[in-house]
Protein backbone atom coordinates (compact mmCIF):
# COMPACT_ATOMS: atom_id res chain seq x y z
CA UNK A 1 0.00 0.00 0.00
CA UNK A 2 1.21 3.49 -0.76
CA UNK A 3 -0.16 7.15 0.29
CA UNK A 4 -3.15 4.79 1.24
CA UNK A 5 -4.02 3.30 -1.94
CA UNK A 6 -3.26 -0.35 -2.37
CA UNK A 7 -1.79 -1.82 -5.29
CA UNK A 8 -4.25 -4.52 -6.20
CA UNK A 9 -7.55 -5.49 -5.82
CA UNK A 10 -9.22 -9.02 -5.01
CA UNK A 11 -13.10 -10.19 -5.36
CA UNK A 12 -13.83 -13.35 -3.54
CA UNK A 13 -17.34 -15.12 -2.89
CA UNK A 14 -18.90 -17.57 -1.26
CA UNK A 15 -22.19 -19.61 -1.87
CA UNK A 16 -24.28 -16.90 -1.19
CA UNK A 17 -24.84 -15.18 -5.09
CA UNK A 18 -21.67 -16.27 -6.26
CA UNK A 19 -23.41 -14.83 -9.81
CA UNK A 20 -23.90 -11.37 -8.57
CA UNK A 21 -20.17 -11.57 -7.20
CA UNK A 22 -19.13 -13.07 -10.50
CA UNK A 23 -21.06 -10.05 -12.21
CA UNK A 24 -19.76 -7.24 -10.46
CA UNK A 25 -15.76 -8.84 -10.75
CA UNK A 26 -16.14 -8.90 -14.15
CA UNK A 27 -17.61 -4.92 -14.54
CA UNK A 28 -14.47 -4.41 -12.31
CA UNK A 29 -12.45 -6.49 -15.07
CA UNK A 30 -11.03 -9.22 -12.70
CA UNK A 31 -12.23 -12.91 -12.25
CA UNK A 32 -13.46 -13.22 -9.05
CA UNK A 33 -10.53 -14.69 -6.58
CA UNK A 34 -9.86 -18.55 -6.17
CA UNK A 35 -11.33 -19.92 -3.45
CA UNK A 36 -13.67 -22.81 -1.84
CA UNK A 37 -16.29 -22.52 0.77
CA UNK A 38 -17.39 -26.38 1.84
CA UNK A 39 -18.62 -28.56 4.69
CA UNK A 40 -17.48 -30.95 6.88
CA UNK A 41 -20.14 -34.39 7.36
CA UNK A 42 -20.64 -32.38 10.52
CA UNK A 43 -22.55 -29.39 8.84
CA UNK A 44 -18.74 -27.29 9.83
CA UNK A 45 -17.71 -24.94 7.62
CA UNK A 46 -14.42 -25.23 5.66
CA UNK A 47 -12.83 -22.20 3.80
CA UNK A 48 -9.50 -22.57 1.43
CA UNK A 49 -8.51 -19.88 0.01
CA UNK A 50 -6.48 -21.01 -3.20
CA UNK A 51 -4.50 -17.32 -4.30
CA UNK A 52 -2.54 -14.64 -1.84
CA UNK A 53 -4.17 -11.98 -0.52
CA UNK A 54 -1.13 -10.72 0.91
CA UNK A 55 -0.97 -6.91 1.02
CA UNK A 56 -4.45 -6.46 -1.01
CA UNK A 57 -7.43 -4.68 -0.99
CA UNK A 58 -10.12 -7.72 -0.74
CA UNK A 59 -13.57 -7.62 -1.23
CA UNK A 60 -16.10 -10.35 -0.42
CA UNK A 61 -19.54 -10.42 -1.94
CA UNK A 62 -21.78 -12.35 0.01
CA UNK A 63 -25.64 -11.40 1.21
CA UNK A 64 -26.45 -13.07 4.08
CA UNK A 65 -29.71 -14.33 2.36
CA UNK A 66 -31.37 -18.02 2.87
CA UNK A 67 -29.85 -19.80 3.94
CA UNK A 68 -29.05 -16.66 6.72
CA UNK A 69 -26.73 -18.65 9.30
CA UNK A 70 -24.51 -20.66 6.83
CA UNK A 71 -24.02 -18.01 4.47
CA UNK A 72 -23.27 -15.17 7.56
CA UNK A 73 -20.71 -17.98 8.72
CA UNK A 74 -19.21 -18.08 5.50
CA UNK A 75 -18.53 -14.77 5.33
CA UNK A 76 -17.07 -14.63 8.82
CA UNK A 77 -15.20 -17.73 8.39
CA UNK A 78 -13.94 -15.63 4.82
CA UNK A 79 -12.85 -12.38 6.75
CA UNK A 80 -10.96 -14.67 9.45
CA UNK A 81 -9.07 -16.73 6.55
CA UNK A 82 -8.20 -13.36 4.78
CA UNK A 83 -7.07 -11.69 8.10
CA UNK A 84 -4.51 -14.44 8.97
CA UNK A 85 -3.47 -14.75 5.57
CA UNK A 86 -2.42 -10.87 5.98
CA UNK A 87 -4.64 -9.01 3.58
CA UNK A 88 -4.67 -4.78 3.25
CA UNK A 89 -7.50 -4.24 4.03
CA UNK A 90 -10.94 -6.68 4.18
CA UNK A 91 -14.17 -5.43 2.46
CA UNK A 92 -17.68 -7.25 3.80
CA UNK A 93 -19.81 -6.84 0.56
CA UNK A 94 -22.95 -7.42 1.78
CA UNK A 95 -25.65 -6.42 -0.77
CA UNK A 96 -28.29 -7.87 1.75
CA UNK A 97 -28.04 -7.52 5.37
CA UNK A 98 -29.64 -10.57 7.04
CA UNK A 99 -31.08 -9.96 10.61
CA UNK A 100 -31.28 -6.12 10.22
CA UNK A 101 -34.65 -5.96 10.84
CA UNK A 102 -34.03 -6.60 14.84
CA UNK A 103 -32.68 -3.45 15.02
CA UNK A 104 -34.29 -1.88 18.41
CA UNK A 105 -35.78 -3.95 21.36
CA UNK A 106 -39.65 -3.41 20.78
CA UNK A 107 -40.55 -5.41 23.71
CA UNK A 108 -38.61 -6.51 26.81
CA UNK A 109 -35.91 -9.29 26.64
CA UNK A 110 -35.67 -8.51 22.97
CA UNK A 111 -32.31 -8.94 21.20
CA UNK A 112 -30.65 -6.30 18.67
CA UNK A 113 -30.03 -9.05 16.21
CA UNK A 114 -27.78 -6.30 13.67
CA UNK A 115 -26.05 -4.96 16.36
CA UNK A 116 -24.94 -8.58 17.27
CA UNK A 117 -23.91 -9.04 13.39
CA UNK A 118 -22.10 -5.83 13.65
CA UNK A 119 -19.88 -6.97 16.34
CA UNK A 120 -19.20 -10.31 14.57
CA UNK A 121 -17.93 -8.62 11.52
CA UNK A 122 -15.97 -6.52 13.23
CA UNK A 123 -14.33 -9.44 15.63
CA UNK A 124 -13.92 -11.60 12.65
CA UNK A 125 -12.04 -8.86 10.93
CA UNK A 126 -13.88 -6.96 8.55
CA UNK A 127 -11.94 -3.57 7.86
CA UNK A 128 -15.18 -2.24 6.19
CA UNK A 129 -18.92 -2.81 5.21
CA UNK A 130 -20.58 -2.21 2.19
CA UNK A 131 -24.28 -2.92 1.62
CA UNK A 132 -27.54 -1.82 0.32
CA UNK A 133 -30.64 -0.23 1.81
CA UNK A 134 -30.59 -1.32 5.07
CA UNK A 135 -34.09 -2.29 6.74
CA UNK A 136 -33.20 0.88 9.42
CA UNK A 137 -30.65 3.23 8.39
CA UNK A 138 -29.23 3.74 11.95
CA UNK A 139 -27.61 -0.21 11.62
CA UNK A 140 -24.82 2.08 10.40
CA UNK A 141 -24.04 3.20 13.77
CA UNK A 142 -24.01 0.03 15.05
CA UNK A 143 -20.04 -0.62 13.29
CA UNK A 144 -16.99 1.25 14.74
CA UNK A 145 -15.97 0.60 11.26
CA UNK A 146 -16.36 2.30 7.84
CA UNK A 147 -20.03 1.39 6.43
CA UNK A 148 -20.78 2.52 2.59
CA UNK A 149 -24.49 2.59 2.61
CA UNK A 150 -26.08 2.23 -1.10
CA UNK A 151 -29.46 2.94 -2.46
CA UNK A 152 -31.47 0.68 -4.74
CA UNK A 153 -33.95 3.34 -5.56
CA UNK A 154 -32.20 5.29 -8.29
CA UNK A 155 -32.40 1.88 -10.65
CA UNK A 156 -35.78 1.23 -9.62
CA UNK A 157 -36.73 4.72 -10.23
CA UNK A 158 -34.83 4.67 -13.94
CA UNK A 159 -37.06 1.45 -14.57
CA UNK A 160 -40.34 2.92 -14.03
CA UNK A 161 -39.18 6.49 -15.45
CA UNK A 162 -39.08 4.54 -18.64
CA UNK A 163 -42.42 3.42 -18.38
CA UNK A 164 -43.64 6.82 -18.80
CA UNK A 165 -46.54 6.14 -16.78
CA UNK A 166 -49.42 8.91 -16.19
CA UNK A 167 -51.32 10.34 -13.29
CA UNK A 168 -48.98 8.21 -11.19
CA UNK A 169 -49.42 8.19 -6.60
CA UNK A 170 -46.41 6.45 -4.82
CA UNK A 171 -47.60 4.20 -2.25
CA UNK A 172 -46.46 3.38 0.97
CA UNK A 173 -47.18 -0.22 1.96
CA UNK A 174 -47.21 0.69 6.04
CA UNK A 175 -45.78 3.67 7.92
CA UNK A 176 -42.52 2.43 8.22
CA UNK A 177 -41.82 3.22 4.08
CA UNK A 178 -43.23 6.42 3.84
CA UNK A 179 -39.87 8.11 3.88
CA UNK A 180 -39.16 5.39 1.08
CA UNK A 181 -42.40 6.04 -0.34
CA UNK A 182 -41.39 10.01 -0.39
CA UNK A 183 -38.37 9.67 -2.17
CA UNK A 184 -39.63 7.68 -4.83
CA UNK A 185 -42.16 10.35 -5.04
CA UNK A 186 -40.15 12.92 -5.35
CA UNK A 187 -37.46 11.58 -8.40
CA UNK A 188 -40.76 11.19 -10.12
CA UNK A 189 -42.71 14.60 -9.53
CA UNK A 190 -45.17 12.31 -7.95
CA UNK A 191 -47.59 12.60 -5.31
CA UNK A 192 -47.74 9.58 -2.21
CA UNK A 193 -50.57 7.43 -0.24
CA UNK A 194 -50.02 5.61 2.68
CA UNK A 195 -51.86 2.66 3.80
CA UNK A 196 -52.82 2.14 6.94
CA UNK A 197 -52.03 -0.97 8.24
CA UNK A 198 -52.25 -2.83 11.75
CA UNK A 199 -50.27 -5.89 12.60
CA UNK A 200 -51.53 -8.28 14.93
CA UNK A 201 -48.04 -10.62 14.80
CA UNK A 202 -45.06 -11.15 12.84
CA UNK A 203 -45.70 -11.86 9.47
CA UNK A 204 -48.74 -11.31 9.44
CA UNK A 205 -50.69 -8.00 8.30
CA UNK A 206 -54.04 -6.16 8.19
CA UNK A 207 -55.11 -3.90 6.18
CA UNK A 208 -57.17 -0.49 7.27
CA UNK A 209 -57.88 1.78 5.11
CA UNK A 210 -55.54 4.68 2.74
CA UNK A 211 -54.80 8.50 3.11
CA UNK A 212 -54.60 9.72 -0.14
CA UNK A 213 -56.32 9.90 -3.36
CA UNK A 214 -55.42 6.87 -5.60
CA UNK A 215 -58.89 6.54 -7.29
CA UNK A 216 -58.27 5.89 -11.23
CA UNK A 217 -54.21 6.56 -10.58
CA UNK A 218 -51.61 4.25 -11.56
CA UNK A 219 -49.89 3.20 -8.39
CA UNK A 220 -46.24 2.41 -7.33
CA UNK A 221 -46.28 0.45 -3.82
CA UNK A 222 -42.33 0.99 -2.79
CA UNK A 223 -40.62 -1.50 -0.01
CA UNK A 224 -37.33 -2.18 0.87
CA UNK A 225 -38.30 -5.66 1.38
CA UNK A 226 -40.76 -8.28 0.11
CA UNK A 227 -40.15 -11.71 2.40
CA UNK A 228 -43.93 -13.70 2.84
CA UNK A 229 -45.65 -10.87 0.81
CA UNK A 230 -48.59 -10.31 2.79
CA UNK A 231 -47.99 -6.51 3.89
CA UNK A 232 -47.30 -6.11 -0.05
CA UNK A 233 -49.71 -7.90 -1.72
CA UNK A 234 -52.63 -7.10 0.74
CA UNK A 235 -51.50 -3.16 -0.01
CA UNK A 236 -51.94 -4.19 -3.78
CA UNK A 237 -55.46 -5.69 -3.55
CA UNK A 238 -57.06 -2.55 -1.43
CA UNK A 239 -55.56 -0.73 -3.78
CA UNK A 240 -57.02 -2.01 -6.49
CA UNK A 241 -60.41 -2.47 -4.77
CA UNK A 242 -60.97 1.09 -4.11
CA UNK A 243 -59.98 2.47 -7.33
CA UNK A 244 -56.45 2.15 -9.03
CA UNK A 245 -56.27 1.91 -12.32
CA UNK A 246 -52.91 -0.37 -11.93
CA UNK A 247 -51.13 -1.51 -9.47
CA UNK A 248 -46.97 -1.84 -9.78
CA UNK A 249 -44.69 -2.71 -6.62
CA UNK A 250 -40.94 -2.41 -5.84
CA UNK A 251 -38.56 -3.42 -3.40
CA UNK A 252 -34.83 -3.71 -3.16
CA UNK A 253 -34.66 -7.19 -1.71
CA UNK A 254 -36.85 -9.96 -2.77
CA UNK A 255 -36.80 -12.80 -0.21
CA UNK A 256 -39.88 -14.42 -1.23
CA UNK A 257 -40.35 -17.04 1.26
CA UNK A 258 -43.53 -18.72 2.99
CA UNK A 259 -46.29 -18.58 0.71
CA UNK A 260 -44.83 -15.60 -1.60
CA UNK A 261 -44.91 -16.56 -4.59
CA UNK A 262 -48.44 -17.96 -4.80
CA UNK A 263 -49.57 -14.51 -2.64
CA UNK A 264 -47.93 -12.26 -6.00
CA UNK A 265 -49.25 -14.52 -8.31
CA UNK A 266 -52.71 -14.63 -7.19
CA UNK A 267 -52.24 -10.95 -6.54
CA UNK A 268 -53.51 -7.28 -8.32
CA UNK A 269 -49.85 -6.78 -8.54
CA UNK A 270 -49.77 -5.87 -12.36
CA UNK A 271 -45.13 -6.01 -11.81
CA UNK A 272 -43.24 -6.52 -9.30
CA UNK A 273 -40.04 -5.05 -9.67
CA UNK A 274 -37.13 -6.41 -7.54
CA UNK A 275 -32.92 -6.19 -7.46
CA UNK A 276 -31.14 -8.91 -7.29
CA UNK A 277 -29.07 -8.26 -4.04
CA UNK A 278 -30.11 -11.52 -3.13
CA UNK A 279 -30.66 -14.80 -5.77
CA UNK A 280 -34.04 -15.93 -7.18
CA UNK A 281 -34.71 -18.83 -8.30
CA UNK A 282 -35.71 -20.01 -11.38
CA UNK A 283 -39.27 -21.70 -9.54
CA UNK A 284 -39.84 -18.03 -8.32
CA UNK A 285 -39.72 -16.31 -11.25
CA UNK A 286 -43.03 -15.29 -11.93
CA UNK A 287 -44.09 -13.91 -15.30
CA UNK A 288 -45.30 -10.52 -13.79
CA UNK A 289 -41.74 -10.23 -11.28
CA UNK A 290 -38.83 -8.26 -13.32
CA UNK A 291 -35.30 -8.60 -11.18
CA UNK A 292 -32.75 -5.52 -12.20
CA UNK A 293 -28.98 -6.17 -11.43
CA UNK A 294 -27.00 -4.26 -9.07
CA UNK A 295 -23.92 -5.04 -9.68
CA UNK A 296 -23.16 -1.73 -12.01
CA UNK A 297 -23.53 0.18 -8.68
CA UNK A 298 -21.51 -2.10 -6.29
CA UNK A 299 -19.24 -2.07 -8.71
CA UNK A 300 -18.37 1.36 -9.29
CA UNK A 301 -18.65 1.71 -5.42
CA UNK A 302 -16.00 -0.48 -4.84
CA UNK A 303 -13.80 0.78 -7.33
CA UNK A 304 -14.22 4.40 -5.92
CA UNK A 305 -13.23 2.43 -2.41
CA UNK A 306 -10.16 0.92 -3.99
CA UNK A 307 -8.91 4.37 -5.63
CA UNK A 308 -10.14 6.42 -2.68
CA UNK A 309 -12.18 8.50 -4.50
CA UNK A 310 -15.69 9.57 -3.32
CA UNK A 311 -18.79 7.33 -2.81
CA UNK A 312 -21.18 10.43 -2.14
CA UNK A 313 -21.21 11.78 -6.07
CA UNK A 314 -23.30 8.11 -6.85
CA UNK A 315 -25.78 10.15 -4.99
CA UNK A 316 -25.65 13.42 -7.11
Amino acid sequence: MKNGVFSDFKVFTGNSHPELADEIASIMGKPLGKATVNKFSDGEISVSLWETVRGVDAYIVQPSCDPVNDNLMELLIMIDAMKRASAGRINAVIPYYGYARQDRKAKARDPITAKLVADLLSAAGADRVVTMDLHASQIQGYFNIPVDHLLGMPILVRHFRSKCLEDLVIVSPDHGSVTRARNMAHLLDAPIAIVDKRRPKANVSEIMNIIGDIEGKNTILVDDMIDTAGTITNAANILKEMGAKEVYACATHGILSGPAISRIQDSAIQELVLLNTVPIPEDKMLKKIRVLSVAPLFAEAMTRIFTNDSISRLFD
